[in-house]
């Protein structure tokens, strides 16, 4: 659900509209693919200028760090495989540009560890973040639109997922437009935890329709809700409390991503904004976001459904959903011990990392 009457942008040059947003809603130089559906080859995805590169999904010094260039890369629809380093969009050379660049500081964080990463600006890692999930859903979008086109079909999104995927292409649009995002909230949810794996693997999984990442590598680990607002991270403030700047072991980490991911998908309410044209920048402040007495924040934590999220998160130790919830014992937690609710010290798991 979008604010009305409180967006303002001015004075732009091609058309950029969300069909939520108020009336007032003019026109600005940003683009927005998901108005007529455009993931073409000829067209960069993010400026809307005309392509003349290719850029990796995913960052090339990252495929080589953790040796998964030539990994097989799973379609959604099943039927396809690709591997990861044939997964390109198309972009012009501005944009090409400006993700090495960022590609360059990440890089440099990633080799200093947890304590570079963990203070880094936010805001660089949702857009480094960004690429990834928006990359594979650009991907996605281009062959659903090419094999629909084979039947004489269109491509049909519905207007709630047009609204979500172009708030979030707009926000992206922040590395190569000026754009300022104010208030006490930002418009993401980011939480980096430490993680100790016994090799320097990497652990990678997101959610491209609900906007989610996770990453995890010898070292740290990245839990992002990227269009959230950041209620997802303050309704797991008990346990990352917890936490703090403990090393968590993996199994640890899977949870603690299964409880980011299951409050994104309890979440009732979308993300509000006021978006507004300052001289020569976009300012973008992400509100609270408010429940009334009849729709709750989120909705109930069924954990038997919880059960199953975890046990899918779980399968690489084998641990099946009925040893997870078995009644009358309470849901099984390598974070928290159950009665007490005190935190689970990792060097206490007997399982391996």
């Amino acid at each position: 659900m979008m604010a009305n009457s409180m967006v303002n942008i001015l004075n732009f040059a091609q058309p950029f509209r969300l069909d939520k947003y108020s009336k007032n809603m003019t026109t600005s130089s940003l683009y927005y693919p998901f108005r007529d559906l455009n993931f073409d080859d000829q067209t960069c995805f993010l400026s809307g200028e005309k392509a003349t590169e290719l850029l990796t999904i995913f960052p090339e010094w990252f495929m080589d760090r953790f040796n998964f260039r030539n990994d097989s890369f799973e379609m959604m629809d099943k039927l396809k495989s690709v591997t990861y380093g044939e997964l390109t969009i198309p972009c012009s050379l501005p944009v090409k540009k400006a993700w090495e660049k960022l590609d360059e500081n990440i890089q440099k964080a990633f080799d200093q560890g947890y304590d570079a990463i963990s203070t880094m600006d936010d805001h660089l890692l949702f857009l480094w973040l960004g690429r990834m999930v928006y990359g594979t859903l650009f991907h996605e979008m281009s062959m659903e639109k090419k094999r629909l086109s084979k039947y004489e079909k269109t491509l049909q999104v519905s207007p709630f997922l047009k609204e979500r995927f172009g708030l979030f292409h707009l926000m992206l649009q922040s590395i190569i437009h000026p754009m300022e995002f104010i208030g006490e909230k930002k418009p993401w949810s980011i939480t980096v935890v430490k993680v100790k794996f016994s090799e320097d693997i990497m652990n990678y999984r997101d959610d491209t329709v609900n906007l989610m990442f996770s990453l995890a590598v010898n070292g740290f680990g990245i839990i992002a809700s990227l269009h959230d607002n950041q209620v997802v991270a303050d309704h797991q403030i008990n346990i990352l409390e917890k936490i703090g700047k403990q090393t968590l072991h993996p199994i640890q980490f899977e949870e603690l991503y299964a409880r980011f991911h299951y409050s994104n998908y309890l979440l009732q309410y979308e993300p509000e904004f006021i978006i507004e044209k300052q001289e020569d920048k976009l300012t973008i402040e992400a509100l609270p976001i408010k429940e009334n007495s009849q729709r709750p924040l989120f909705g109930f934590w069924d954990e038997d459904m919880f059960a199953s999220v975890l046990a899918g998160y779980w399968e690489i130790y084998g641990i099946e959903k009925k040893k997870i919830l078995k009644f009358p014992n309470p849901i099984l937690s390598y974070l928290e011990d159950p009665y007490t609710r005190d935190f689970i010290e990792p060097e206490k798991i007997k399982l391996p990392f």
